[in-house]
């Protein structure tokens, strides 16, 4: 069959079942046809503001089936949803305007921000906007997903494939029409991805206000989901839960449940696979910037443990050396992934410029080895980069943040481990005078970073953090303290 545009794809499942449930969250549910409709009012009502095509709409919106219909209206302007977190605080959501220069800014009031149109949370069309069906039009960009930078300023990632979809594909080992749950933030790529992605093919979408361990296995049950996503840190909590209860569900419809995001703890894999079987065990390892993907079974982890799969078709992977030189299966290196389809094939920084080496290979910056069968194995992170949770984190940024309050002179960010998350947010400050408090600090934070993003703990110093050269040496810094605890 041939693509549809995202602007049509509504309209044609709605066509086919315009009674059945296509989005549930919560005690709220919305039928296909219903779906259409409001999206096509709330459309015009986008492109009254200016909203056109290839134009950026900032979405900052909860989880809700509100955001749904925000990046729907968006595709049927004509335009590129930007999605970003409901609490993201006034300053990183003000540097993300700036670099995006969004037409519209969904989600806050206009005086929260200058430079944009903009609409609150739970906006509701003009009911005299026509509610029938618009002109086709298709973005060239189908999402641009924010990331925070190496820098200390966050950067968007612009898909380069357009908004259109062949609902007859049958990606992530499903097929059409099935039963989806995504308890994950919508605003991150990869809940994104796998609440959408199904949604162009049919499939009923199920999301959560909030992840909860036995509130996921429920809704497995009633929902008889097909497919499920989770990040290592959601699969440990439900693995936490009483056994009488984490058991009493039935879980007999999931065919599919995906992990990715973050390393999975061998024991905590080998224990899904022993609860739900091999076949319905799935990992992906791969970036936001869709350079390379590795995926792989639970029956291919059993027989390569440790590993995250093998090379997509569409991409190739390489391990290099300190000298650049491409080292043999089993030696530890940098992992470096290109797309089939060519370097500055998949997407596009605004905010940031991509790293490469010869070839335009890029780096996720992780460490690891092949085997000699192509299997994946990653050993260590070679950035910085802290993932918490299934987020990923860039200690400069949050190193900007303290760095800003008076009375600091530098300061260092790292990522302890920690049992939940993989690993907390710590917050080393250099502040000599000694007369910054941890209160006063974390006020300060939490008006400039999202939550996630704030340090778990702090611990104060008076002594310089960097060296004459403006460097940090956070692995050091890190292993001192894990030593030490």
């Amino acid at each position: 069959m041939s693509v549809v545009s995202l602007s049509k794809i509504l309209t044609y499942w709605a066509e086919r079942k315009p009674d059945d449930i296509v989005i549930a969250h919560d005690d709220q549910t919305i039928t296909w046809a219903e779906f259409d409709r409001r999206t096509n009012r709330l459309a015009r009502a986008y492109m009254d503001l200016g909203v056109g095509q290839n134009d950026f709409v900032t979405i900052a919106l909860p989880n809700s089936i509100e955001f749904f219909e925000s990046c729907f209206a968006a595709w049927k302007a004509g335009a590129t949803p930007q999605p970003i977190s409901a609490k993201l605080p006034k300053f990183e959501r003000d540097q993300i305007i700036e670099i995006g220069a969004p037409k519209l800014v969904v989600g806050v009031t206009a005086q929260e921000i200058d430079g944009a149109q903009a609409l609150p949370v739970g906006y509701e069309a003009n009911s005299l906007l026509s509610d029938a069906p618009l002109d086709e039009a298709t973005a060239i960009s189908f999402k641009a997903m924010t990331s925070g930078g190496s820098t200390g300023r966050p950067k968007l990632i612009v898909s380069k494939n357009p908004a259109e979809v062949d609902p007859e594909e049958t990606p992530l080992n499903l097929g059409a029409e099935k039963s989806v749950l995504v308890p994950g933030p919508l605003y991150h790529n990869g809940p994104f991805l796998w609440s959408m992605y199904p949604l162009f093919k049919g499939c009923q979408i199920t999301i959560t206000t909030r992840f909860d361990a036995a509130q996921t296995l429920a809704l497995i049950e009633k929902w008889k989901v097909d497919m499920i996503y989770l990040v290592p840190t959601m699969m440990q909590r439900i693995w936490n839960l009483p056994d009488e209860e984490r058991l009493k569900y039935d879980l007999s419809s999931l065919k599919a449940l995906w992990h990715l995001a973050a390393p999975c703890p061998a024991w905590l894999k080998e224990a899904y696979i022993d609860w739900l079987g091999a076949d319905v065990i799935m990992e992906l390892y791969g970036g936001t910037e869709g350079t390379g993907t590795t995926v792989i079974t639970g029956s291919e982890w059993l027989a390569h443990r440790g590993s995250v799969g093998k090379p997509v078709e569409t991409c190739e992977i390489k391990i290099v050396g300190d000298n650049g030189e491409i080292l043999p299966p089993g030696e530890v290196g940098e992992v470096f992934l290109r797309p089939k389809t060519g370097p500055g094939t998949t997407y596009h920084y605004i905010g940031a410029e991509a790293k490469t080496i010869d070839g335009g290979w890029e780096s996720l910056g992780d460490l690891g080895y092949m085997d000699e069968e192509g299997y994946l194995y990653l050993s260590d992170r070679l950035t910085d980069m802290i993932l918490s949770g299934g987020a990923n984190i860039y200690p400069a940024e949050v190193e900007a943040a303290i760095d800003a309050f008076p009375g600091v002179r530098s300061s260092a960010v790292i990522g302890l481990p920690h049992e939940d998350l993989g690993n907390a947010i710590h917050g080393i400050v250099d502040a000599p005078a000694g007369d910054v408090t941890e209160e006063a600090l974390l006020e300060h934070l939490n008006e400039r970073l999202v939550r996630y993003k704030v340090p778990r703990t702090l611990e104060f110093v008076l002594e310089p953090l960097r060296d004459d050269a403006g460097k940090v040496r956070r692995k050091s810094l890190r292993a001192d303290r894990v030593k030490a605890s």
